[in-house]
């Protein structure tokens, strides 16, 4: 899979409610869409795992449709998918079963019939924050992420394809990224799967068809975020105060590549010598590293801060959606508490100090929005969207924060995020709570360290004493819905961020560093049983108040 950069943690911009349940499962479904030969006329969604148990209050059944429509994570016409789908004559059928065994928690198979009358069979796992995988096609063991332009012909398993296909390419003027093939038994039905940096002409298609013994060509467009824009000039960056992220150099990509070599952070450590080596902030260090992901990706711009200003406006419109209008969540749960926070907190009696009243505020907006299927950016999940928009917008109203400050803390922020999704996960269904709204929380423990001029050490202090402090929290949404209490959870989140960056700034020390401290998270989350790890079925989803509401709501499965 691609390395992971500030887009894959902070992202997608999305309609929730769930990253890996909503924003993933449409990711499986439009891959599965792209590969047949004409449009889906019928689908059957057999769900396994925690999609089995949550499709319909996480929404998967709404996005599962939504991508054989083919529309995009952040379409606010996902919510209405079902109905969208009976009018293009899309019959389709959901299967849940909770009891076979699979690799990954999220997990659906795909079986589809397009007009031609083919049918295909997709097997895709959403593996968190909006990224997803397909594991098998008509019954080959495959592996497509999306990420990149994928070249997927199916043809049989004879001498010379493989050269075939790849002096197509060639001729093309196409740059192959990998290629592999895969197969069930040697000389059967195969598939080859190239990966390129550049998009695929449909006159290169339509060459590849014509190769003897290949039976079909499909390509799969990169769905990478990539803005129309253009990026920040180097003056604008410097009038901003931020460090150029070309930082002086014009690379190649194999310059880039070499010089990623050093900006290839596996863990907290090398991330702060890197830091103090160069001088560095953390949200410079990541943007470095950035810089040379787009480079080897083949892009000669830069647009790093110009995603996170768009990744930060739309994080302000979600929190002002729900204090503004506010709406009832899709299964009823919650609505319009973050208004009367709003309104608790401006009195002269508030128990709060303003800060404090407004991060808890914000963060519950977000997930309101989130939970009426409003647009919301994954930071690093939908779930745990409301954190660092609810900390990094109450530092700015209350210490008086320039936009250009929130710019440096989002990119603070998806540095401690890249690396506990490496080195951990960030996935509820795989780690439970705390690998949700606990990276979140340190993940703006780390921002307001910086924004209020701590260093990259107090940063990751201040990380670790936040991921401390939800260690172990479990993941139950009550009804398989993010919303309770995946909303007070944020709030919980965000006051544990500050809490930790006021430790931090004051000097006292995580005792356990932050590369022990995920490591004992995803330790902790492999022992997480199945049921306390976002499947609906333990913790407050079983008590008997959240299954008498779970009775009665219009979303839930139970």
């Amino acid at each position: 899979m691609r390395t992971l950069g500030i887009r894959d943690i902070i992202g997608p911009v999305m309609i929730g409610p769930s990253s890996s349940h909503t924003a993933g499962a449409l990711r499986i479904a439009l891959m599965a869409r792209n590969l047949l030969a004409s449009e889906p006329v019928r689908a059957v969604f057999t769900l396994y795992g925690s999609f089995a148990c949550t499709y319909r209050g996480h929404g998967t059944d709404r996005a599962l449709v939504a991508g054989m429509l083919g529309l995009s994570a952040d379409d606010e016409r996902i919510r209405d998918s079902l109905q969208l789908a009976a009018e293009a004559g899309l019959a389709f059928e959901f299967i849940p079963d909770s009891e076979a065994a699979c690799d990954h928690p999220n997990t659906v198979d795909i079986e589809v019939t397009d007009a031609s009358g083919t049918v295909t069979r997709v097997r895709g796992e959403s593996i968190g924050g909006g990224a997803a995988r397909i594991t098998r096609l008509n019954g080959i063991a495959v592996e497509l992420t999306g990420e990149y332009h994928s070249l997927v012909v199916k043809h049989r398993d004879r001498r010379g394809v493989l050269a075939f296909i790849a002096a197509r390419v060639a001729e093309a003027g196409v740059n192959i990224a990998t290629a592999r093939l895969f197969r069930e038994k040697r000389g059967d039905i195969a598939y080859t799967v190239m990966e390129t940096d550049d998009g695929l002409p449909e006159a290169l298609m339509a060459a590849i068809a014509e190769g003897p013994e290949v039976i079909a060509a499909r390509c799969l467009a990169s769905d990478r975020s990539r803005e129309e824009f253009a990026p920040l000039t180097p003056d604008d960056e410097q009038a901003a105060g931020l460090e150029p992220t070309g930082f002086g150099l014009a690379m190649d990509a194999d310059q880039a590549a070499a010089l990623f070599q050093r900006l290839d952070f596996r863990s907290g450590a090398q991330l702060l010598a890197y830091c103090e080596e160069e001088g560095l902030p953390i949200s410079d260090a990541i943007c470095r590293r950035e810089r040379c992901l787009l480079v080897m990706d083949g892009l000669a711009v830069d647009d790093t801060h110009r995603y996170v200003d768009d990744v930060l406006a739309t994080m302000g419109a979600s929190v002002r959606a729900a204090l503004e209008d506010p709406r009832p969540s899709m299964g009823g749960l919650i609505g319009g508490e973050a208004a009367r926070l709003r309104a608790y907190g401006d009195t002269p009696g508030s128990l709060c100090d303003p800060l404090l009243a407004r991060a808890v505020t914000y963060s519950m907006a977000v997930l309101e929005t989130n939970a009426a299927m409003g647009r919301i950016v994954a930071a690093p999940t939908a779930g745990s969207a409301g954190v660092l928009p609810g900390v990094l917008f109450a530092l700015k109203k209350e210490r008086g924060l320039t936009d250009r400050q929130l710019n440096r803390g989002v990119a603070n922020a998806a540095a401690v995020g890249m690396l506990i999704a490496r080195m951990a996960t960030v996935s509820g269904a795989e780690g439970g709570c705390q690998a949700e709204v606990g990276t979140a929380s340190a993940m703006a423990a780390s921002a307001a360290v910086e924004l209020m001029g701590g260093t990259p050490a107090q940063c990751l202090a201040a990380a670790a004493s936040a991921l401390a402090g939800l260690l172990g929290l479990v993941c139950d949404p009550i009804g398989g819905l993010v919303e309770a209490p995946c909303q007070k959870r944020n709030a919980t989140g965000a006051a544990n961020a500050l809490a930790a960056a006021q430790m931090a700034l004051a000097g006292v020390d995580s005792i356990v560093p932050f590369d022990e401290t995920v490591a004992t998270l995803d330790a902790v989350g492999r022992t997480l049983p199945f049921e306390l790890r976002e499947s609906a079925l333990g913790g407050l989803a079983a008590t008997p108040t959240a299954r008498a509401l779970c009775a009665i709501c219009p979303g839930c499965e139970g």
